[in-house]
Order: structure tokens, then C-alpha cells, then sequence
């Protein structure tokens, strides 16, 4: 695999708050201490692809900062967002547990920082520690419930109320810019890659909104007015 980011100076992953987030909370101090000497650090620019799909991929990301959308292109040619990573984040571990290329593509929604943390020192611990295998295999097992969800969610949810709840997702999760505008800036096409449905119907739907007081909008970026209509809308 190849990189165009630059390689950045990280911190220590034992002193790493962000291990926190994810299952590099279960290795021990000494543990950390080994992955920390062999990471390396790495910058993405907002649109950089961190990984195609059908990679093979030497390691896993750590997102310490920044977000990123992985996503699976489809038959016809359309890329459906699976998923927004953000902040703790751990991309292409399923790809290492599993040993296959990878299925979903990864690209950075705006600047990130990440640590590649490569896959022999992951598959060491995963052999040896497994309070760090447990917390592994319930991660996972958490994305296999979520994508579930979402499966339902698209068979029985009005496209309406996927891109109200979308909306307020991402204002719960990522907040808002100084102005009041949500902090994650998506494009109309990925708000209707997200909710499964075309862009033409995305943005006539973010245009009645916008109409009705719910949203207000400059450009690309979003601003939630009333998220307690979102929240009622069916």
C-alpha cells in the first residue's frame, strides 16, 4: 500500500487518551509501550483515500484526529457510505483478524491525524492478551448489530425520517462549527449515499426543510434551526 501523507511525530500510546475510545484500552502498560515504538504517525488531507477497497492492508489506523467515511461500491457503480469514523476509531481490523483484502474503502472527510499500528504487533496481542481479544470481537460484533440496524432502518423507515435522524446524528456526535453549523461537512450525494436513496431525492428533501424552518444552509454547510422537528418527522 502506498501513502502520499506525511509521517508526523505521535504521542506515546500509553499516555494517549484517545486509546480510550477503543480496544487498545485493554493492553497492558508494557504492551502499549512496544506498539507505541514500532507506530507510525500519519496526516490525511480532507478527500485523501486512507485505503481502496480489495487492499491489503499490514496493519490497522487509530484515528487520533478527524473523520473519516468508509463506504462499499455498489454494482451499479455508486459508492453507499457504510459508516463515519471518528476520534478512537480503529479502521482494517476485521481486514487483520480475517486475513482478506479489505471490503470497505476509506476516505478522510476532513484533515486527519492517524497512527498506523502495524499488523504483526496487533495479531501478537490479539494472541496473547484476551481480555484485548474480547474487546476486539465485541467491537465487531457491535458494527455486525449496527449494519443490521441500518438494513432495517432502510426496509421500513421513510426516506424523510433517515435523513432527519442522519441530520441529527451527526449534530449528537460532531457537534458544530463557531457559526452554528455542523461540524462535518458532507456532500448532498453522501447524505443520500447514507440513507439509500437518490441524490436528486436527498436534496429536494434538505430543500423542504430548509423551506419549513428545520435547516438552514450556506453552501455545502448545514445548521440544525429546529432539531426537535427533525426529531418528529416519520
Amino acid at each position: 500500500m502506498k501513502y502520499t501523507t506525511k509521517s508526523i511525530a505521535m504521542n506515546r500510546c500509553e499516555s494517549c487518551i484517545v486509546k480510550e475510545f477503543n480496544s487498545l484500552k485493554a493492553l497492558t502498560r508494557d504492551e502499549l509501550m512496544r506498539i507505541s515504538s514500532c507506530k507510525t504517525g500519519k496526516l490525511f488531507k480532507k478527500g485523501e483515500i486512507i485505503f481502496e477497497e480489495g487492499e491489503i492492508l499490514n496493519g490497522v489506523f487509530c484515528v487520533k484526529d478527524g473523520v473519516c467515511k468508509l463506504s462499499k461500491l455498489s454494482e451499479n457503480g455508486k459508492d453507499q457510505v457504510v459508516k463515519l469514523v471518528v476520534k478512537g476509531g480503529l479502521l482494517g481490523k476485521r481486514s487483520i483478524v480475517s486475513d482478506e483484502t479489505t471490503n470497505l474503502s476509506a476516505v478522510a472527510l476532513n484533515d486527519m491525524e492517524m497512527c498506523f499500528i502495524p499488523k504483526s504487533e496487533i495479531m501478537a496481542d490479539l494472541k496473547k492478551n484476551p481480555n484485548f481479544t474480547l474487546d476486539v470481537l465485541q467491537k465487531m460484533a457491535g458494527d455486525l448489530r449496527d449494519s443490521e440496524d441500518t438494513l432495517v432502518d432502510m426496509a421500513q423507515k421513510p426516506v424523510k425520517q433517515r435523513i432527519a435522524e442522519t441530520l441529527l446524528y451527526i449534530l449528537d456526535n460532531f457537534g458544530t462549527d463557531e457559526d452554528g453549523y455542523l461540524s462535518i461537512v458532507i456532500s448532498r450525494e453522501d447524505y443520500a449515499s447514507i440513507v439509500g436513496t437518490a441524490t436528486e431525492s436527498a436534496i429536494r428533501i434538505l430543500s423542504h426543510f430548509k423551506k419549513e424552518g428545520f435547516i438552514s444552509t450556506s453552501g455545502k454547510k448545514i445548521k440544525i434551526e429546529e432539531p426537535k422537528a427533525l426529531k418528529w418527522i416519520q
